[in-house]
């Protein structure tokens, strides 16, 4: 957006996503929650994936952090006025906000290359679960419950863009697939352009895949033991991202690696099946 650009609402910044999809099915208080919880994330995360100095953008990271502080104390800041409204009405907790700008200063500090597995959890724990955290409460999911679903569908849906997003990450110098997978495959480098040539790629992915669907699994199982009204729009989410994991899947990992998508009959039949029968 250039700086003539008209300022973008938080609704506007999540239109055209599955996540967009998701969330108009919500009551209107519950749905503009999500919306600023979206524009959030979508701002620090722009933020770490820029092109700009790395000093610079932790500097920038720091200012939101800084200003979710002050929110917490009662100053409410220009970056925050949308959240002010969501952390009253559905008590949506600091802890949760800094974990999410935990997870982008992991991206912005370095290029994240063939980490570990138990890296690997932490980052999709920061950058997923943690916006799962806040979101079950908005949904309001139970506590126990609530926890457990941010951990696992959080966990899954993070895995499955780490899938689709192979070679848009590789083309920023990102890999993220972890060392034990790639060793376990022959891939001995972490130069993430090289490691996507590998004819052994899809056995590394194929780790991850079991993984996502572990989580989606445990997920599923949470989900059908909460009332059926705060789970909605968190198992459109998790249909649509099941549905392009195995669409990937059906793909295969060889290059060259056509980008999959949820086509728009499936994802009314989707919305139509959650969130209405």
């Amino acid at each position: 957006m250039d700086a003539t650009s008209p300022p973008q609402t938080a609704s506007h910044r999540a239109s055209g996503s599955s996540f967009y999809a998701a969330m108009r099915i919500l009551p209107a208080a519950q749905r503009d929650a999500m919306y600023e919880i979206y524009s959030f994330c979508r701002r620090v995360d722009d933020i770490a994936d820029s092109s700009g100095p790395r000093p610079i953008r932790i500097a920038q990271l720091a200012e939101w952090r800084d200003e979710i502080d002050d929110l917490f104390e009662g100053k409410i800041g220009a970056k925050v006025q949308g959240l002010a409204a969501p952390v009253r009405a559905f008590g949506l907790r600091r802890e949760d906000f800094l974990t999410v700008i935990d997870g982008m200063e992991m991206d912005a500090r370095e290029d994240i290359r063939a980490p570990s597995f138990a890296t690997l959890d932490l980052y999709c724990d920061r950058v997923a679960s943690a916006v799962g955290r806040l979101s079950v409460r908005v949904f309001g999911v139970d506590e126990d419950n609530g926890k457990l679903l941010s951990h696992h569908l959080g966990r899954a849906l993070q895995l499955t863009n780490i899938l689709r997003d192979l070679d848009e990450d590789a083309g920023i110098g990102r890999l993220y697939l972890p060392r034990e997978a790639l060793d376990q495959a022959g891939i001995d480098t972490s130069d993430p352009v090289t490691a996507l040539r590998s004819p052994n790629l899809s056995q590394a992915c194929a780790q991850l895949v079991e993984r996502a669907r572990a989580h989606f699994i445990e997920a599923d199982a949470i989900m059908a033991r909460c009332p059926r009204r705060t789970v909605r729009a968190p198992r459109i989410m998790g249909a649509v991202y099941r549905a392009m994991l195995d669409g990937m899947i059906a793909r295969g990992w060889s290059a060259p690696r056509t980008r999959v998508r949820v086509s728009r009959a499936h994802l009314i039949w989707i919305i139509v099946r959650y969130a209405f029968i």
